[in-house]
């Protein structure tokens, strides 16, 4: 069982400000849906521990790890675990990742939220040269997503969303 398991409503563990609940725009609000929220040390190995857990949670909730669902939330939770610590990481302050699985809807969502207010990603995924060694993450989040984007999170910082769509589970 994972130790960070929380229902809707529930405010990540620790200090930080509570990730943005306005950004979950999940189609049925009715009733609870499965969710997932820790924080993490902005650094490498925050990044990658937050998308260890996220294919944990998958399982958790029906999709094996060598599922299409899990590799593909597995790569967006990378993507942008990745740009919250390179690019939103202010010293002293972690990153949030919430997961929201709506599965009538048959999407995940996924949410990085980090304290940098003023960097923001843009609104389309920046091109790329084939050369380039990097700058390909957010390409990668719009191909995969059915949607993305940012909102501004209070009392500081950002939230980067992905909706990731997924077949009905396994088991839940």
């Amino acid at each position: 069982m994972l130790t960070g398991t929380t229902t809707p409503g529930d405010e990540p563990r620790g200090n930080a400000a509570p990730l943005a609940a306005e950004t979950v725009a999940l189609a049925d609000t009715a009733h609870e849906l499965p969710s997932f929220a820790e924080q993490f040390i902005s650094s490498p190995r925050g990044a990658r521990l937050a998308r260890r857990l996220a294919v944990r949670c998958l399982e958790e909730w029906g999709y094996p790890p060598a599922s299409d669902a899990s590799c593909t939330v597995a790569l967006v939770v990378g993507e942008l675990a990745a740009n919250a610590v390179q690019h939103g990481r202010v010293p002293g302050r972690d990153f949030g990742l919430r997961l929201v699985l709506d599965a009538a809807a048959g999407l995940v969502r996924i949410e990085v939220s980090d304290a940098a207010s003023a960097k923001r990603p843009p609104t389309v995924p920046p091109s790329s040269f084939p050369e380039g060694e990097s700058g390909r993450g957010l390409l990668l989040v719009d191909v995969l997503a059915v949607r993305w984007g940012s909102a501004p999170r209070r009392p500081v910082g950002k939230t980067v969303w992905a909706e990731v769509p997924v077949e009905a589970p396994t088991r839940l």
